[in-house]
């Protein structure tokens, strides 16, 4: 276990709905819950037991975790289905191996025997959908609340591997290096970037892929194998390339006025959005695969990827403290 724990990568990060608790997946399957509330006080004297899991939950023995999403009531773990916990069973010391209260099936394409992989989720919490990023190279809506399936998103040509929620778009990107703008109330296609066809960001020797997306009401965020860049929201003309030193983006956030990003760097780097950079936060992983951000209970962004070490900033300048898996 302690082997499994060194070589660890994680995947994806979420917050409880009480900002007390991280959850972390990775690629063996499990999920490690850790308690913040005591590691961000600063006037605590911390011993390694506080820095650890104070429980580990497998839940998928035979694949990774690649996407976590919390909600009021229930986590959300996305295996080959999505898989809904009750807070206090995820919270709980005592239970090693829950039971799920219950289960979305994804649905399988017919040319594939294989189930796909859970890449993403995020929630509308306005209408109570989620919105699922597949490995099969779909997107799906499902009412988290019914359950049901409401319609099937099918313009990419390759796996997702970013969404994002904005108004009443939903932007996606994926290894087929396009990024897409669905308006979720028609759910039809409206527009679409290539970036890895514009010169000033492409990256051919590391690929079309698109890691990343974000958005605002006057910006779209991408990257990936094509540099980080901003374009404009209503002409989808590009705006700023950021100069950053990566060979990878795999997370790309707006937060505020600021652009957050990290991917295959030693370096997580927060920026202005004329390509300014703010802060760099030197990360324990090679590739940083996993952000997770909140403002209450108290300020914490962590960070992970390849590595069994969290990274934890109280205030997205500096890391405070680090967490690990063993």
């Amino acid at each position: 276990m302690l082997t499994k724990d060194f070589y660890s990568t994680i995947l994806s990060q979420t917050f409880s709905p009480c900002g007390n608790y991280l959850i972390a997946g990775d690629t063996y399957g499990r999920i490690s819950v850790f308690n913040l509330s005591k590691i961000v006080q600063t006037d605590v004297v911390l011993n390694k037991e506080d820095l650890t899991p104070r429980n580990k939950i497998t839940i998928n023995e035979n694949g990774q975790i690649n996407s976590l999403l919390s909600t009021p009531s229930f986590l959300l773990v996305g295996v080959s289905d999505i898989l809904g916990y009750n807070w206090k069973t995820i919270k709980s010391t005592t239970v090693q191996k829950p039971q799920p209260d219950w289960r979305i099936e994804i649905p399988n394409r017919k040319d594939s025997f294989e189930n796909a992989d859970i890449n993403v989720m995020i929630h509308d919490k306005e209408k109570n959908h989620i919105f699922i990023g597949c490995g099969n190279n779909n997107i799906y809506v499902f009412d988290l609340e019914t359950r049901r399936l409401l319609k099937t998103l099918n313009k990419h040509t390759d796996y997702l591997h970013s969404l994002c929620n904005n108004g009443t778009d939903l932007i996606s990107g994926g290894e087929d290096g396009v990024v897409n703008l669905w308006d979720i109330r028609t759910y039809k296609l409206t527009n679409k970037i290539v970036p890895h066809s514009n010169e000033a960001v492409a990256r051919p020797e590391l690929g079309k892929w698109i890691g990343g997306v974000s958005a605002n009401e006057d910006y779209i965020l991408c990257g990936g194998g094509p540099k980080l860049s901003l374009w404009h929201y209503r002409f989808l003309t590009n705006s700023t390339v950021f100069p950053i030193n990566d060979r990878g983006i795999h997370v790309a956030e707006i937060h505020k006025e600021k652009i957050l990003a990290g991917g295959k760097s030693r370096l997580f780097y927060q920026m202005s959005f004329v390509g300014e950079i703010v802060a760099e936060i030197a990360v324990s992983a090679v590739t940083t695969y996993s952000i997770a951000h909140q403002e209450h209970p108290f300020n914490t962004l962590c960070l992970a990827g390849s590595s069994p070490k969290i990274d934890v900033c109280a205030n997205f300048m500096y890391k405070n403290q680090q967490l690990s898996l063993y």
